[in-house]
């Protein structure tokens, strides 16, 4: 059953990942590419954000802090590979 944000399923396939660099970066990728870097207060909300989900929640933190992913372009992302 997908969540009514996610209503396409895309973040059933974990597409999201992050890396914290030791500076308290946040690098967000999209299928491998990144798409954002958060620094600041931004990095340390989605650090703790990220700490206290589990599941699909993680994939759906990610997807919101890199913006335009709710309005279908991840469709676009894709094809330009």
């Amino acid at each position: 059953m997908n969540n009514p944000v996610d209503k396409r399923g895309i973040l059933d396939d974990e597409v999201f990942t992050y890396r914290v660099t030791k500076d308290k970066k946040v690098f967000v990728s999209y299928e491998g590419k990144q798409v954002t870097i958060l620094s600041g207060r931004k990095a340390e909300k989605f650090i703790n954000d990220i700490e206290n989900a589990e599941g699909k929640e993680t994939q759906l933190i990610m997807a919101k802090v890199t913006g335009n992913f709710k309005r279908g372009n991840e469709k676009l992302f894709k094809k330009r590979k």
